[in-house]
């Protein structure tokens, strides 16, 4: 069931990056700012999702869930394969620069935006615990 919940968010995370994908067509043609903002949308959910619901946490998933978000979803909607594909290209053909900016870009962004899902994260789920204790107070 497992390999199951993780095709099913692999396939669903394809076809939003596809369809995102061809969303960007109109101003993204002579950089890949569609799989940028896929790699970085990408980062935050897997950031925000896997601290948000943490067996440990208030707001914990089963295990097939977390892998049908962080595994299927995440790992169907983001493009590394892609990125380094496009980033390739930029080099062939002489584009050093425009290489250079979609790997500074896509790293410093990606790596930003995991770090503000996980701090959303985690400041969401410390204010629904003081919320609780609060009306757990006020209720006693």
């Amino acid at each position: 069931m497992t390999y199951l919940w993780i095709a099913v968010g692999g396939a669903l995370g394809s076809l939003a990056r596809y369809s995102l994908t061809r969303m960007t067509l109109g101003w993204s043609n002579s950089f890949p700012w569609g799989t940028v903002l896929i790699n970085i949308l990408g980062a935050f959910v897997i950031g925000f999702f896997g601290t948000f619901t943490l067996a440990s946490g208030r707001f914990a998933v089963s295990e097939n869930i977390r892998l049908f978000v962080m595994v299927g979803l995440c790992g169907g909607f983001t493009t590394f394969s892609s990125f380094s594909l496009q980033t390739f290209d930029l080099l062939r053909s002489g584009a050093w620069g425009k290489a250079l900016a979609n790997v500074l870009l896509s790293v410093v962004l990606c790596f930003a935006a995991v770090a503000i899902g996980h701090v959303l994260a985690q400041r969401t789920v410390f204010r629904a615990a003081i919320a609780e204790t609060r009306e757990e107070e006020f209720t006693a």
